[in-house]
């Protein structure tokens, strides 16, 4: 079996006959080549319509006149066939009787293959194994090139049976035969092939190599039937990498692309997967009609495999939405056609939720013999093993079998490691917890109602910025289960700060408020409730409302529910840095409206700032201070009145950090003002940015890129490592779906159109040590956040490059307010102020000025991330 494909739908006759006829009238007078040519190429486009209408009229215009070339359009109808998914249909061609003459033919071997193919989708596997062993055994004496189709047909035919390593052996042969044929088309077969079975064995940055070479090759030849299954295929690595927006994109495209040339059997796939999206999306009405729509087809195709994986998505569905009976219904109905088919690894998904059925009907001794079975089979792979051992844990906790549960919760994580593990390169490794996210929850909330508070806390934080603390350099625990100890409060106490570390969960959720003398814990509302309050408050502030006026009921309940449990820790005018999960990495703290002594933003009462994770803060603590600008002697400092009698009268005077430098050895890498494309339009206030930034630093302590001169090459070869601050003013994009894709909008160098963006991929390949990086550009922050690594974009990218802090915009930013903002941030900078101080000032300023930009959607964008 080529790549993930079995059957698809026959072609209406009416499309048939048109074809034919137009077919019949355009190439009376070709030769039969070209005629066979043609129908192939119309084949390679992915036209099944015209591809088999033209080999049919091939075959009846030779039948009578030449059997060998009517027999190389007869198999190649039966070839479009078993492609469109119609096996029983190739097999009434292909058992025809073949000519005396041809039987040790080079079409006796197409046959034979052909035959094998189309038996092996059946599940006829002995009848697939004794044709492709003719087939093999004929070619060799002939000596005939299709030794590289017959190995392609052979690995199709062990992987089915989920002999991978066999399989890969095969494709790998055939494709090495095909590329010294120059054989573009049978190339990408099996690329994709490989793709497949790189990831059935759970490799799925290779598997994606793979599908993206066949994609590009399929793309630059035309053959749309490839590039589609091509498109689903990374779509399903995407999956299971866990990054579900990027796979879903990719399965629509391929659904659309399949039902445009009529692949049946891939549009059942790509529906099914479209599926799969939105169960895990927990949107579970979706994920039913596209369940629906795909069982409808599978069942016209009579395709087994297919309906088995569908009844047994059906059977997940029901159990999440309480339906215990159809769902043992389904499940039952799923395991009885994988029996059948005697597909253990097909079995094993619907005896899962035959598990969790009797677990939910309390029945824990049955429920525990089905997940032990599941977890302990040989044909289970990674994701099955730690979503048994994940449902043995929850059975064992339900019974107060305290020790038992920990054991499998510590083994699901273990596994789930194990997965993570193989990944080689780091944006593979970044939306791969999103797996995870569940696991960790279920683990933290049995931590917590045993009172073991250190170790969920500890749990929870091994979970954050494991792909920045490995690109970092950052020593890792060999086991999720067994996390390094970190003292939470040793923590604080060195940041100077109360950190408030939140966890978002489906069902509960967590705020931990560490001080340097203790670590409290508060219960917050369930995901649901969170991640709708700020998607409403966000709205408010992106559409310029002035919530403070309005007195917007969402910004209060947002402080009264996130912050109000810690208030009596938070001293007056200090120091917080959080530590946020889920939606909540897209929120912006400082605009929280305080209800009381009178109503005022959050930022007016703390300095606030954002880190990843407890263990990237401990290592922040461990590098000494970069030296500070300093342009002679120190601007007065803003006075700031203050806003109600629990406030200091100057919220911006703190404690001067220890051993802060003042010199004039900081060095300053400014790039703005960029020659952009009609694609972006000019920044009117960048020069005046340049400006307010530049004249805050010496000279001679300057390296400044503008104009022609703003390019991602001046960037880099600027050696940017040697500079303690970095400052962009210019356009960016942020990438959802491919985050280190996002880009900071320069000029192209040497007048090359393609060269005007440094990505976030290559900054992370240049070391910094700054002190601070600022990117005076919309959404700096990113816009894709993954669990674990919170929002992944420019400014996580400058953090895994090395830089102490970094400031970027979690929004659209005004060019007329922030080269006021950033002249204001780099005046506290020269008086010796920390970033995060210097920025609060900036952010005050504005609040407290006449005008328009006292509204939060003009200050309120840029947030300071701090790194090592």
């Amino acid at each position: 079996m080529p790549w993930r494909r079995q059957q698809m739908l026959k072609l209406p006759v009416l499309a048939l006959l048109l074809a034919l006829l137009c077919t019949l009238g355009c190439n009376r007078l070709q030769s039969p080549q070209k005629l066979l040519d043609h129908a192939r190429q119309s084949l390679n486009r992915g036209d099944f319509v015209a591809a088999r209408a033209e080999a049919d009229n091939g075959y009846r215009r030779f039948s009578s006149r030449d059997q060998r070339w009517a027999w190389s359009f007869l198999l190649l109808e039966a070839e479009i066939l078993i492609d469109q998914g119609s096996s029983k249909d190739a097999l009434a061609l292909l058992n025809l009787p073949m000519p005396a003459e041809l039987a040790t033919s080079e079409p006796a071997i197409k046959q034979k293959t052909l035959r094998g193919t189309a038996y092996a989708l059946l599940d006829r596997f002995a009848d697939a194994d004794r044709n492709f062993r003719e087939a093999q055994e004929l070619c060799n004496a002939l000596s005939s090139p299709l030794a590289a189709e017959i190995a392609r047909a052979r690995g199709a035919f062990e992987r089915r049976q989920h002999h991978f390593d066999i399989a890969a052996h095969f494709f790998r042969q055939s494709l090495q035969l095909a590329r010294q044929q120059n054989d573009t088309r049978l190339e990408m077969t099996n690329l994709l092939n490989l793709g497949v079975v790189a990831e059935q064995e759970e490799h799925y940055d290779e598997s994606i190599d793979w599908s993206n070479e066949a994609y590009r090759t399929a793309r630059i030849s035309g053959d749309q039937y490839l590039k589609e299954a091509a498109l689903g295929n990374l779509g399903w690595a995407y999956t299971k990498l866990g990054d579900l927006d990027r796979a879903l994109d990719l399965y629509q495209e391929a659904e659309t692309a399949a039902r445009g040339i009529e692949a049946v059997h891939d549009r059942i796939l790509w529906l099914d997967d479209i599926g799969e999206i939105f169960y895990q999306k927990n949107r579970l009405p979706d994920a039913e009609n596209y369940y629906r729509q795909s069982l409808a087809l599978a069942q016209q195709s009579e395709n087994s495999a297919q309906i088995v994986d569908i009844v047994t998505s059906l059977a997940f569905v029901s159990i999440q939405q309480g339906k215990f009976v159809e769902a043992q219904n389904y499940a039952e109905q799923a395991f009885q056609l994988a029996h059948d088919r005697k597909d253990r690894w097909l079995e094993l998904y619907p005896l899962l939720v035959e598990g969790q059925v009797s677990a939910a009907r309390g029945n824990p001794k049955e429920a525990e013999r089905v997940f032990r079975e599941v977890a302990s089979d040989k044909q289970s792979d990674l994701s099955l093993r730690w979503g048994a051992r994940n449902d043995l844990a929850r059975l064992y906790e339900q019974q107060h079998q305290v020790e038992a549960a920990d054991k499998q919760y510590r083994a699901a994580l273990a596994t789930i490691e194990q997965a993570r593990s193989s990944l080689q390169r780091e944006e593979f490794k970044l939306p791969f917890m999103a797996n995870a996210a569940h696991l960790y929850d279920d683990y933290i909330h049995f931590l917590l109602a045993q009172r073991k508070d250190s170790q969920a806390l500890q749990l929870a934080d091994y979970s954050r910025a494991r792909t920045l603390l490995e690109g970092l350099g950052v020593p890792q625990a060999k086991s999720a289960t067994l996390p390094q100890a970190l003292s939470a409060e040793q923590v604080a106490r060195q940041a100077d700060a109360t950190i408030l570390f939140y966890w978002v969960g489906q069902e509960r959720s967590y705020i931990w408020a560490i001080t340097p003398q203790s670590t409290t814990r508060y219960e917050l509302p369930k995901a649901a409730e969170i991640d709708a309050t700020v998607q409403r408050y966000r709205q408010a502030l992106l559409s310029w409302q002035n919530v403070l006026l309005t007195q917007n009921r969402d910004g209060i309940h947002l402080y009264e529910m996130l912050v109000k449990p810690a208030r009596k820790l938070i001293a007056p005018n200090s120091r917080v840095i959080l530590i946020t999960d889920g939606s909540l990495d897209n929120l912006n703290f400082e605009t929280l409206l305080v209800p009381n002594p009178e109503l005022h933003y959050w930022i007016e009462d703390a300095t606030i700032l954002s880190a990843s994770s407890l263990r990237v803060l401990s290592t922040a603590r461990n590098r000494a201070p970069e030296p500070r600008p300093d342009n002679g002697p120190a601007a007065e400092g803003r006075n700031i009145a203050a806003h109600g009698a629990s406030r200091a009268s100057d919220p911006t005077q703190e404690p001067a950090p220890k051993e802060r430098k003042k010199t004039d050895s900081a060095k300053l890498l400014l790039i703005g003002d960029a020659v952009t494309s009609r694609d972006y339009a000019p920044l009117p206030n960048a020069a005046l940015e340049l400006q307010n930034v530049g004249k805050h630093f010496p000279e001679a302590a300057e390296k400044i890129y503008t104009r022609e001169q703003a390019t991602p090459a001046a960037y880099t070869a600027a050696d940017p490592g040697q500079f303690s601050f970095i400052h962009f003013v210019a356009h960016a994009t942020a990438s959802k779906l491919t985050p280190l894709d996002s880009a900071i909008v320069l000029s192209p160098a040497n007048g090359e159109p393609d060269s005007f963006k440094l990505y976030a991929r290559d900054i992370t390949q240049h070391p910094l040590r700054a002190e601070l990086v600022t990117i005076s550009s919309c959404n700096g922050a990113g816009t894709q956040a993954y669990s674990g690594e919170g929002l992944v974009g420019l400014s996580w990218a400058f953090l895994r490059a090395g830089a102490h802090h970094v400031i970027g915009a979690l929004w659209v930013v005004s060019d007329a307010s922030t080269a006021q903002l950033m002249d204001q941030l780099y005046a506290g900078l020269q008086q010796g102020k920390p970033p995060e101080t210097a920025l609060r000032q900036a952010k005050l300023s504005l609040l407290h000025s006449e005008g328009v930009f006292r509204k939060p959607f003009y200050w309120a964008p840029f947030q300071l991330y701090t790194g090592r």
